[in-house]
């Protein structure tokens, strides 16, 4: 009998003091999800596996509830990457353009490159409220997680160290992606940041120690092992769309009555594909009808 892959996870430890706290995740199977089904090159999957990487880490910062949007926008082929990830533990998101590839760089897949290192960082947090809050940075090095470190440097005021890896087996199918962040409150203790410096120096990649078997849990007690910490609970991760009919029903209203009319007489039907899972969604000639008189 064939064994279900182990679900992803994330989890989270706290310093006796209060002012350290490392999160680290394991989206293995998110990554290699969302790259199958946007059906990603090379360079793609890797910045569209740091990206989701990412979203996971800053919206485990948040509440029960709330969820974070991260847009890489930069001059690289790639163009944009989007993700969105909830404190929920879903998690889902798209490159715009999946098959633009560049070349390696030191034998290495160049995520800087494909996303490009000039460009905008924005982050988009839905805490529940009316409006939302946004907040925009400029490109530092379009290796995303150095990007997202300083974000929370700049925007937020708040020292991190973000460290994302994918890593691809020889098939170049995704074999083990995830990362940690680790960040310190104010007042900050020097002696407890050399400590992490040290030990993140020395470990190797996240997705290395992944893929030898390492869980998230193990990476963190690595990380503050010389640091008096407890471990705090750990929750599952997906991927998942928000996406449905009534929604693409919606997108489908906005365009107007006449722009609905015309699609009407020039199609007579009409398909509406979600740019974050893949998933089509099509709507005949009754159905558009049925739309435009409910307009009426």
């Amino acid at each position: 009998m064939d064994q279900s892959p182990p679900a992803d996870t994330l989890c989270h430890v706290i310093s006796e003091s209060g002012k350290f706290f490392g999160i680290a995740c394991d989206t293995t199977a998110i990554v290699g999800e969302a790259c199958r089904r946007h059906n990603t090159g090379p360079t793609a999957a890797a910045a569209l596996g740091r990206a989701l990487t990412g979203a996971v880490l800053l919206a485990a910062l948040m509440k029960d509830g709330q969820s974070v949007l991260l847009r890489f926008e930069g001059n690289g082929a790639l163009r944009k990457v989007v993700t969105e990830a909830g404190y929920d533990g879903w998690v889902r998101g798209y490159v715009a353009e999946p098959l633009a590839d560049v070349p390696l760089h030191n034998g290495q897949i160049d995520v800087a490159a494909g996303i490009g290192r000039l460009g905008f960082l924005t982050v988009v947090k839905d805490i529940g409220l009316s409006n939302k809050y946004k907040g925009m940075i400029q490109l530092c090095s379009g290796e995303v997680g150095e990007d997202i470190a300083l974000y929370l440097s700049e925007s937020e005021q708040i020292p991190s160290a973000v460290s994302l890896g994918v890593k691809f087996g020889a098939d170049g199918k995704v074999l083990a992606a995830g990362g940690f962040l680790i960040q310190s409150l104010p007042p900050a203790d020097e002696s407890v940041i050399v400590e992490l410096e040290k030990r993140m120096e020395m470990l190797s990649s996240v997705s290395t120690l992944l893929a030898s078997g390492k869980q998230p849990e193990e990476i963190l007690q690595a990380l503050f092992v010389n640091i008096p910490h407890k471990t705090l609970a750990s929750r599952s991760l997906s991927y998942q769309c928000s996406c449905s009919r009534k929604k693409m029903e919606s997108a489908l209203i906005s365009l107007g009555r006449n722009d609905l009319r015309d699609l009407l007489k020039k199609e007579g039907s009409v398909q509406v594909n979600c740019e974050f899972c893949g998933d089509t969604y099509r709507f005949n000639e009754d159905e558009l009808t049925e739309l435009i008189q409910h307009m009426e």
